[in-house]
């Protein structure tokens, strides 16, 4: 039985269904009774009394059946056809059985066949076979088809209206703030609510009221979900858990209606919390245009309505969690409804350490992993993506026979990541493998020729899964919130350097570069529409982000002449980019082969290595 649902209301329910069901199986089989009857009817065709005496003067008749009202005939099958079963295949006729004393002297004088059946069926039988075997059957077909139905539906064939929430106890979630880490904001603004449901008295003593509901906003993975689970375990209530798509159904009026069943469960319960994660399935903007979904609309305003509804006093608390915010309607944001609005976005060096102590925590561990490390090389990395480097740095332990995981592991997991996994199958020429190892030195020579630039962990020109036949990787010494213009101008000049050194030494371009021209024109970009770096343009804001929290996508809000002329604006510092690169390196060159012939050799070469070869003149 449905939460939130009396006994008795069950029963009701029930002999309700038992008695429409009841009716559609009469309904359906007298129909099917009388079809049957009808079509057995159509099968044989109607002739008078005096069309059959002139079959049966010529020889027309092979068979009849005499009935207590009726004639049942079998015209004569042709005489060439020697089937057996010729009876069940010819024209069958019947007539009203006439007061004819020499009928059956008639049909001997004809030589046909007749006879009398013996009625020997049993009403009671016949009752069984033409009543109940057809309602049994039609039961069957109903309740497996109700049974699938209710599958998808979630709950009893007439409960698809029913909300279909999974309520995890504290006991079940067993996750606290303990368990939550890089996250500090969020969880002071969360632990106000959990106070209130244990303390409520001391914030109705100042006359303060309980958030009616919190909307947790940020990146995927960067805990939001895991965030309600422990306000729930730290608070000890009920948590009502759904995803804003098990609102949205074929039917409308559903998802309005698993609204109200779902409040009415937890006001009963209260104190509790209720999550809903994507709510912006349901709480897109109504803007009535062409293609707006009405029952999306319906269930979002049976959510308003319920918000203003309850009373937060009993302590029920509405958990929100979305990463397109910017979708929302604003009825649904307005104080009184989502009060409080919580940022869970990506962590900073400091939280990136504490997530990874949390995750590392069931890890045997070597003596020399170094957590400030690893979390320098994974600047920009969710909570979620920490977790999969853990999990990538033990599995590495396990595949070579380890039992500890060292900090090894995790630079390669880290890599494995961010390129995928080295491809050792793939053999590149000797002059692919030359014009590679030049382009990745031309990188790390750029970085380290030019100032305030990110010094170089590691070189390779070992091929990874995800397309780059090489790569150079940079370590920040510290993380870092704002950049100046010089610093991004060094970026895309370490960007186009690859470029430059394939021009400088093989006086050619290849394929290599394409991922570098990309980042450096979106950079270039940026700089240009966004940071207000341009000469041309000044502090004007060309673009906008949009899907802050997805894929940040930049959208023009200028015209097309203006989008032209950005064009320009990036080309030219792209170009300057490339023209100093090309200076480094040919002032540089006898480093740059230096360089690039000890990486031939050895494939791979850390950052050490590289500033060594470089200031060994």
């Amino acid at each position: 039985m449905p939460t939130g649902q009396t006994p008795k209301d069950g029963k009701q329910n029930d002999t309700k269904m038992l008695i429409r069901f009841m009716l559609i199986a009469l309904v359906v089989t007298s129909g099917l009774n009388i079809f049957l009857a009808s079509a057995s009817t159509r099968a044989v065709k109607q002739i008078k009394y005096s069309e059959f005496t002139t079959m049966l003067q010529e020889g027309k008749v092979g068979y009849v059946e005499i009935e207590d009202d009726r004639l049942l005939i079998t015209e004569a099958a042709d005489e060439n056809d020697t089937d057996v079963n010729i009876y069940k295949t010819a024209n069958r006729y019947y007539t009203g059985r006439v007061d004819d004393p020499n009928l059956k002297e008639n049909l001997d004088k004809m030589g046909v066949e007749y006879d009398t059946p013996v009625d020997t069926s049993s009403p009671f039988l016949e009752f069984i076979t033409t009543w109940v075997l057809p309602i049994l059957l039609i039961y069957g077909v109903f309740s497996l088809f109700m049974r699938s139905f209710s599958k998808k539906m979630g709950g009893g064939p007439m409960a698809f209206g029913k909300n279909n929430a999974k309520i995890f106890a504290q006991k079940e979630t067993g996750v606290t703030f303990d368990d939550v880490a890089g996250q500090e904001e969020a969880k002071e603004s969360l632990t106000e609510i959990v106070d209130f449901l244990h303390n409520s008295e001391k914030y109705i003593k100042v006359g303060a009221k309980l958030p009616k509901g919190a909307l947790l906003v940020g990146p995927p993975g960067t805990g939001k979900t895991l965030l309600a689970k422990a306000v729930a375990g730290e608070a000890k209530v009920p948590f009502y858990s759904l995803s804003g798509s098990d609102f949205v159904e074929m039917f409308v009026g559903v998802g309005a209606s698993r609204v109200r069943d779902l409040f009415k469960q937890a006001v009963e319960n209260a104190p509790c919390i209720v999550f809903i994660d994507e709510i912006d399935a349901i709480g897109k903007s109504r803007d009535n245009q062409v293609g707006s979904n009405d029952e999306r609309e319906q269930t979002l305003n049976q959510l308003l309505s319920e918000m203003d509804g309850f009373d937060a006093s009993k302590g029920v608390v509405i958990l929100g969690a979305t990463n397109r915010p910017e979708v929302l309607d604003k009825a649904l944001l307005r104080p009184g409804r989502f009060d409080r609005r919580v940022i869970v976005d990506k962590p900073d060096l400091k939280g990136r350490e504490q997530i990874l102590a949390v995750h590392i925590k069931d890890v045997n561990l070597d003596c020399d992993v170094d957590l400030h490390h690893i979390a320098l090389a994974t600047s920009g990395g969710a909570g979620a993506d920490l977790a999969n480097i853990v999990n990538e740095a033990a599995l590495r332990a396990v595949r070579l026979g380890r039992d500890m995981v060292n900090q090894s592991d995790f630079m390669e997991a880290v890599e494995v990541i961010v390129a995928g996994k080295e491809k050792k199958d793939r053999i590149m020429n000797e002059i692919e493998r030359k014009i590679v190892a030049y382009h990745e030195v031309g990188h790390a020579l750029a970085t380290a020729l030019q100032k305030n630039s990110q010094p170089v962990q590691k070189i390779t020109i070992v091929p990874r899964t995800m397309g780059s036949l090489g790569y150079t990787m940079q370590m920040p010494e510290e993380e870092r919130f704002l950049l100046s213009k010089e610093e991004l101008l060094n970026q895309i000049t370490t960007l186009v350097a690859g470029r430059a050194a394939e021009e400088v030494i093989f006086n050619t371009s290849t394929t290599g570069a394409s991922n570098d021209i990309e980042r450096a024109t979106a950079l270039a970009r940026s700089m240009v529409t966004q940071y207000g770096m341009s000469s041309r343009f000044g502090m004007m804001g060309i673009e906008s982000v949009q899907n802050k929290y997805l894929d940040g996508r930049n959208v023009a809000t200028c015209a097309e002449v203006t989008s032209a002329a950005v064009d320009e604006e990036v080309l030219k510092i792209i170009n300057g980019a490339y023209e100093r690169a090309v200076v480094l390196l040919r002032e540089n060159e006898e480093a740059l082969h230096r360089i690039a012939l000890f990486l031939i050799e050895k494939e791979t070469i850390t950052g050490e290595e590289f500033m060594e070869i470089f200031n060994n003149k």
